[in-house]
């Protein structure tokens, strides 16, 4: 058994751990950082199972600042990672977001259209003609219209991932391998944590940065999250017919959405209410021929024929009471910060995350105010709006 002493403990080395660790030692040269990671490969981490998508298109104020400031982030993200002359690549294509309303969702998309306008985000409103005059392959008449992001778009998330993880460690945060059995406390604050293995390693603050294992680690301290682990999964396609160019994220009222790959594949997904609440990383192939197919083939007639490459299953943390994001200290626990319940959108969270933590744990001012995310509003059952969730 052994026993050392950090400034700040970070359960998860996935994207929000390794930003948070990132703006840490940025932030003070002095601090000491311990991440704790069971898996160094990632194999079954959210951050490299996603879409790696980036968007502004959320109905809540607080969220579409967090997706202006990684965009700024993302543009400049290769060189500040950098390290010495090796410069990353992480593949960033700002090919769009279409999000396509039906007449139930028109008033709530225009709406959500409206409040991103006023904060300045290069948002377009699409009629059906607009939409295919861009994308003649889709027949968007049974619709209403679509907001299009034109910023928007997705990026090689492993990349990003490692980007902050050597970043960080280059700047001294120490990675260690273990799986976190317990967060440990005296008399209402933290005091470390204990591994699987019985090492025990003290800090006077601990954040959980667990993903869709972040309720069990909670559960250890008696802190009850509303969070669970739900599959979602991922189709890979060869079409016959080949767009023309690049198809942005495109999202149907139904939930249903899907975009172009290198390789003039198509990569599609939709969260549905029956996925399963668990750590199951299968996919079934019948999820996408016998379902989802049919759907994918009405809006885009030209992809009823179509060769299903592979699949994969990856986990959301889902924030069962409103979807959103649960960040800050723990109110009754004093050293327990938590970065849980990002119901599928973390990964492009990660740097406003990352950055309004440290300025929370080291007691500066917040460059962004992200206190409506306070885990206060789980005692007090106040769930968040927001229609944006995909």
């Amino acid at each position: 058994m052994t026993t050392q002493t950090y400034d700040v403990i970070i359960v998860g080395g996935g994207i929000m751990g390794s930003s948070l660790a990132y703006y840490l030692t940025r932030t003070d040269d002095d601090i000491a950082v311990a991440v704790f990671e069971k898996d160094n490969t990632y194999a079954k981490a959210s951050t490299t199972l996603s879409m790696a998508n980036a968007r502004i298109q959320f109905s809540l104020k607080q969220n579409i600042q967090i997706s202006l400031y990684a965009f700024e982030v993302l543009d400049r993200f290769e060189e500040e990672m950098a390290i010495e002359d090796r410069k990353l690549n992480i593949a960033y294509r700002r090919e769009g977001n279409l999000f396509i309303a039906d007449e139930a969702g028109l008033a709530a998309a225009r709406e959500a259209f409206e409040l991103q306008k006023s904060l300045d985000c290069p948002i377009e409103w699409w009629s059906t003609d607009d939409i295919k005059a861009h994308y003649p392959l889709y027949d968007a008449g049974p619709f209403a219209g679509a907001a299009f992001g034109a910023h928007d778009g997705h990026f090689d998330a492993y990349a990003v991932l490692m980007g902050y993880r050597n970043k960080a460690r280059r700047k001294g945060a120490a990675y260690i391998q273990a799986d976190v059995a317990e967060v440990l406390t005296r008399q209402g604050r933290v005091t470390g944590v204990r591994t699987k293995q019985g090492d025990t390693f003290s800090a006077p603050v601990v954040v959980n940065c667990a993903g869709a294992w972040a309720a069990a680690l909670a559960q250890t301290v008696g802190v009850s999250l509303p969070i669970d682990p739900v599959k979602r999964q991922i189709f890979s396609l060869d079409p016959a017919v080949k767009p023309e160019g690049p198809l942005p994220l495109t999202v149907l009222p139904s939930g249903l959405y899907f975009r172009t790959e290198t390789g003039d594949q198509l990569l599609l997904g939709k969260s549905m209410s029956e996925d399963p609440v668990g750590f199951d990383f299968s996919w079934d192939d019948k999820r996408f021929t016998e379902n989802l197919w049919f759907e994918l083939a009405e809006f885009v007639p030209a992809f009823d024929t179509l060769k299903l490459l592979r699949g994969w299953a990856g986990l959301y943390a889902v924030n069962t009471m409103d979807g959103n994001a649960v960040l800050g200290e723990w109110p009754e626990l004093n050293g327990f910060f938590l970065a849980n319940g990002f119901s599928g959108h973390g990964l492009q969270q990660a740097p406003a995350v990352g950055r309004y933590l440290t300025e929370l744990i080291t007691n500066r001012p917040c460059a962004l105010d992200l206190s409506i995310f306070s885990p206060q509003r789980i005692l007090e059952n106040k769930p968040l709006s927001e229609a944006g969730l995909v």
